[in-house]
This record gives C-alpha cells, sequence and structure tokens, in this order.
C-alpha cells in the first residue's frame, strides 16, 4: 500500500467521514425531535415526568434539523462511494503489483526451484491465493476500521444520552468479538488447506490436458477422469467444512443482534417510564443498534475474507521470499565480447543432497572447436550443458570462459553470449516468424529468413498459405518434430551467440535433413564453440573432441578415428547404435557420387521431414 499513499489517504478520509455521518444521522434525528417537537410532559408531585402534554417545539429548527439529515445522507453516500471505489481500485493495483512481482520472481528462479515446485502450486498461487489478497484489501481492510468507527461513535453519543443503557446495548459486543476470534483460529487452517488443494486441482488438470495425447494412445480417459474426480472431491469436501463453520457462526451473530435491540429496547422503555431518558433518546438508540446490525453480521465474513487473505499471502510470499540457487554475485560484471574459450575445472554437481551426477569433470574447449559428448542414458550429458549457462552451478569447481569463472560474471550477459538448442523444442503459441525471433524481437524479416535458410526450413515455411505469418499451435503441436526442432534451431542461430549448445537438436530429424542442417552449421560454426549432445555419426565425425561419459564420468575422450582404435565405451556403442549410420552414409555419398557423374545434383527437398 505504500505506493499508493495518495489513494490510501483517500480511502481512509472516506471510511472515517462515512463512518461518523452514518452515526451523527440518529443524533440528528434525535436533536429534531428533542428540540424541534419538543414534547412537553406532566410534572408528578415527585417531580417525575407525567402524561404527554403537547409541542412546543420550533418550526425552523425543525426544518434545519431534517435538512441536515438529508445534507448528512448525500453526503454519507458520496464518502461510501469513495470508499467502495477507492477500495477496488487498491484491491486492483496492488493485486497487479504481487502478480507481476510473483511472476517475474518465479521466471527468475534457478532449475533447481523448478525441478522441486509443481506448477499446479505456482498457478495457484499467481491466480487465486493473489486474488484472495485482493479480495481483502478491496473488502474487508476498510470495511473493518468502517465497522469500528460505527462502533466508537455510536458509543461517544450513547454514552452522552445515558452511560447505562449504552452499557445495556453494547453487552453482547464481547461475545461477538470472542466468537469472530474463535471463528478466525477454526477457518485458517481450512483457507490454508482448501488453497493447497485447488492447486492439487489445478495441476492434475494441466498435467491430464498437457498429456492429453498419451492419455488417448493408451486409452486412459476413464482412469484420468476418475482421478481428477477424486481431487475435485477432496476439494469439494474441504469448502462444505469452511461452509459448515460459516453456518454456526452467522446465525449466532446474527441472533446476537436481534436480542441485543429486543433487550436495548426494553430496558430503554422502563427508563422513559421512570422518566431518565425520552422517547426521542431511546429511538436514538435504537437508530444506532440498527445502523450497526448489517455491520456486525458482515464480521464474520470479513474475519473469512482475512482468514484467507493470511492464509493465501503466506503462500505468495513463501514463493516470492524463496531465493534461486544460482543467482549474480554482488560484484558480478558484464562478459563482453566473448570468444569461447571453455574450461570445466575438475567439476562435481549433485541435485541437493543426493549423490553426485557429475564426478571431477575436466574438459577444454578452444573457440571453433566442437565438442561431442556421447554416453548411455542417465551418464550426464545434459547436466553439463545445463552447467555452462548456469542453469545449475557447480558443486565443486569451476566453469571459466575466456579465464572467467561464471559465477563472477552477470547470469543475463553470460546467457546472451550462449545459443541454446535444447532436446525438448518449446514453440510459443504466436506466429512462426515470433517464435524465431523469440530470442531478438526486433530483428529484420531479412534476419530471420537467414536464420530460417541456415537451419533448412525457410523453404517449408514458404509452403504454408500464410508463410512466416502461419500461427502454431499451443507448443508447436501443428508442426512435425524434425519441424520444431529446425525452428529452434533458427531461433538459436538469431541470436550470433559464440557459444553454442546442441542438446541432441538433430534427433528428431531424418537423415537427410540433419545432412542439410549440419552442411549449413558447418559455416555457423567457425570461430564458435560448439557443444553438442547427438546420437548421430555425422555429428560425432566431425567433433574435435569427443567425451565419453559413464554415471557421470568422463571414462574416453579423444576422436572418432582415435577412440575407435581403443576397446571401450566408445567402441561399444559405435558396433549397437552408429555402424548402422556409418553404412547408410556410405550408400547415400555412393548415390551423390552417381547422381554427379549422371550430370544431376542430389534432390533433396529443403522442406523434406
Amino acid at each position: 500500500m505504500k505506493r499508493y499513499r495518495g489513494a490510501v489517504t483517500l480511502a481512509w478520509l472516506s471510511v472515517f467521514v462515512s463512518g461518523a455521518l452514518v452515526q451523527v444521522s440518529p443524533q440528528l434525528v434525535r436533536y429534531a425531535l428533542e428540540y424541534g417537537l419538543k414534547p412537553t410532559y406532566e410534572v408528578l408531585a415527585d417531580g417525575s415526568r407525567g402524561k404527554f402534554a403537547g409541542l412546543d417545539g420550533n418550526e425552523s429548527l425543525l426544518i434545519y434539523a431534517s435538512l441536515a439529515v438529508v445534507v448528512a445522507a448525500l453526503g454519507r453516500g458520496l464518502t461510501q462511494f469513495g470508499q467502495t471505489y477507492l477500495g477496488e481500485s487498491l484491491g486492483q493495483k496492488i493485486s497487479y503489483d504481487i502478480r507481476n512481482d510473483v511472476y517475474d520472481h518465479i521466471q527468475r528462479m534457478s532449475y533447481a526451484y523448478h525441478d522441486q515446485v509443481e506448477n499446479g502450486q505456482n498457478m495457484s498461487r499467481t491466480t487465486q491465493d493473489v486474488e484472495n489478497i485482493r479480495m481483502f484489501f478491496a473488502q474487508a481492510v476498510f470495511r473493518i476500521v468502517y465497522i469500528a468507527v460505527l462502533i466508537v461513535v455510536s458509543l461517544i453519543f450513547m454514552f452522552q444520552i445515558n452511560p447505562l443503557l449504552a452499557l445495556v446495548s453494547m453487552s453482547t459486543m464481547p461475545i461477538v468479538v470472542w466468537r469472530s476470534v474463535v471463528f478466525q483460529t477454526r477457518v485458517r487452517p481450512l483457507w490454508t488447506a482448501i488453497q493447497q488443494s485447488l492447486a492439487v486441482v489445478t495441476q492434475t488438470a494441466d498435467e491430464a490436458l498437457s498429456g492429453i495425447r498419451v492419455v488417448k494412445a493408451f486409452s486412459r480417459e476413464d482412469f484420468e477422469s476418475e482421478k481428477f474426480g477424486k481431487v475435485v472431491q477432496a476439494q469439494a469436501d474441504l469448502n462444505l467444512q469452511q461452509a459448515r463453520q460459516m453456518a454456526k457462526n452467522q446465525p449466532l451473530l446474527q441472533g446476537l443482534g436481534m436480542a441485543q435491540i429486543g433487550l436495548t429496547t426494553g430496558v430503554g422503555a422502563l427508563l422513559i417510564a421512570r422518566g431518565q431518558i425520552s422517547a426521542p433518546d431511546l429511538l436514538a438508540f435504537a437508530l444506532w443498534l440498527n445502523t450497526l446490525q448489517l455491520p456486525l453480521r458482515t464480521i464474520g465474513m470479513l474475519v473469512n475474507a482475512t482468514a484467507r487473505c493470511v492464509s493465501s499471502a503466506e503462500r505468495v510470499f513463501e514463493m516470492i521470499d524463496a531465493e534461486s540457487e544460482v543467482r549474480d554475485a554482488p560484484n558480478a560484471h558484464e562478459l563482453e565480447n566473448a570468444q569461447g574459450h571453455v574450461v570445466f575445472d575438475h567439476v562435481s554437481f549433485a541435485y541437493g543432497t543426493a549423490a553426485p551426477v557429475l564426478s571431477d569433470i575436466s574438459i577444454d574447449a578452444q573457440p571453433g572447436q566442437v565438442i561431442a559428448f556421447l554416453g548411455p542414458a542417465g551418464s550426464g550429458k545434459s547436466t553439463i550443458v545445463n552447467m555452462l549457462p548456469r542453469f545449475y552451478d557447480v558443486t565443486e569447481g569451476s566453469i571459466t570462459i575466456d579465464g572467467q569463472d561464471l559465477r563472477e560474471v552477470t547470469v543475463e550477459s553470460l546467457r546472451k553470449s550462449i545459443g541454446i538448442v535444447q532436446q525438448d523444442v518449446f514453440l510459443f503459441i504466436g506466429t512462426i516468424r515470433d517464435n524465431i525471433a523469440y530470442g531478438r524481437p526486433d530483428a529484420t524479416q531479412e534476419e530471420v529468413e537467414r536464420a530460417a535458410k541456415a537451419a533448412r526450413i525457410h523453404d517449408f515455411i514458404m509452403s504454408l498459405p500464410a508463410g512466416y505469418n502461419e500461427w502454431v499451435g499451443e507448443r508447436g503441436v501443428t508442426l512435425s518434430g524434425g519441424q520444431k526442432q529446425r525452428v529452434a534451431i533458427a531461433r538459436t542461430l538469431l541470436l550470433d551467440p559464440r557459444i553454442l549448445i546442441f542438446d541432441d537438436s538433430t534427433a528428431s530429424v531424418d537423415s537427410q535433413t540433419e545432412y542439410l542442417i549440419l552442411q549449413a552449421l558447418n559455416e555457423l560454426m567457425q570461430g564458435r564453440t560448439t557443444f553438442v549432445i547427438a546420437q548421430r555419426l555425422r555429428t560425432v565425425m566431425r567433433a574435435d573432441q569427443i567425451i565419453v561419459l559413464d554415471r557421470g564420468k568422463v571414462v574416453q575422450r579423444g576422436t572418432h578415428a582415435e577412440l575407435l582404435t581403443m576397446d571401450g565405451l566408445y567402441r561399444q556403442i559405435f558396433d549397437l547404435e552408429l555402424k548402422d549410420q556409418e553404412e547408410a552414409l556410405g550408400e547415400i555419398a555412393a548415390n551423390e557420387r552417381r547422381q554427379a557423374l549422371e550430370g544431376s545434383s542430389p534432390a533433396i527437398a529443403g522442406g523434406a521431414d
């Protein structure tokens, strides 16, 4: 709220003025009746008030008092409008700020955070939890103070008229406060559980819908519906528990309010009979209590909103207060004009307290070299390349670029120097051009097309009805695996980075398309350090260094020719997986020579997939 001091000040002013005008109206009515009409009574022998004797009022005073009631009502309407509008405006602004802060914070968290926290939790906290905070600021926070103003102003006027009747009129207030505290104590943990359950519902739905093709492929629609039904039922049960608490609390508060009016009227009538107060005095008390009825009945709702806000705020700030394991050092500097000399110096890494994933990895990659990683699944290939842009930080050892430790440069400048094509290609909903230019939205059309041509996807794009403005579905569902891969490669090439990372980036394309891509990359890789995780022989053969990994350790290193002369894991992988590719490459080369002799060029379509 500190960001909006002006609006907050006006809102508080509206609250206090509105509360004062609401409770001054009964006093004006009392004043009009008491002095404007001025009823007179007979005086009995003992000096007490007797029968009504007539009116001895002042017509002008009555008119002025009535006009004052009207003016107070108009002022109350204006100030209540200000209170409602400013409260909602502040709620919207605060929720806008919190949502942006939360989303920005999530975007900047490391991979380790996203490995541990489910997307459903983040989505629930960013949407529903922030909405609960908004409702508290828009409705509850000012309403609570408004009720307090009503009670205070009423008590001041009541005690001025008759302290005894004032005490009787407020006798149930301690019970109302006590019940509100008890209710909040009971309902707050319920709201925390409800918000947690809502996150589970969101996560379950998101998972099933994201994997809808797998669900249909295995005919598991009924299973997923049943699983979703269970979490929804758990959510409904928790809401019913909360509703049960509300159902117990609200009638009690309403009953206490009505009993209070009855008690005040009875005692007031007795005091009138004794001549201690007048009828206008009792009418003013009744009006004050009546104006308090609705606000007092909303105390349960306000306590409920407060409990929801507190529970949601705890969840939201738990996320905001989480610190990224990867962040800039206090004295971090920009990485400028990187040449691409990358050194892994005795690097080890482990996820949390788990066993090490990498142990004592040392690599010296000179600018312009291609470093290929080979090894069985789980050997640590992807982990190595994920540490280069600091998606994770090393547990032991260090990684340097041009002699600068990655932890000593800013994360943003580091990642701008590295281009990545990941194994799991993700395309955003939008046009193909938007996806290619994602890293450089200011790129010209010519630059976008140049990158697409280098990735051998330009011809395919031009064959589409809308060309580069063709709309791709969620996660690029309208494109094939190979087409998505080439769009991702074009997106990376447009950045023109000094260091390239291809995480098995040609695994989803056919041999001919892979050949075309690698032809283009031969020129683009000149002067750039390139790290490749690949299972294709073409990629492996052209590598300056092949790093063979097994269970997080380097077991062999060298060129393709050197490793073939050795017994070991590389030879096993070659015999089992790469030898067939070598034979296929030989056939392709023979066909190319034969076509060249016949005077024709290889008929390979740039858009083939």
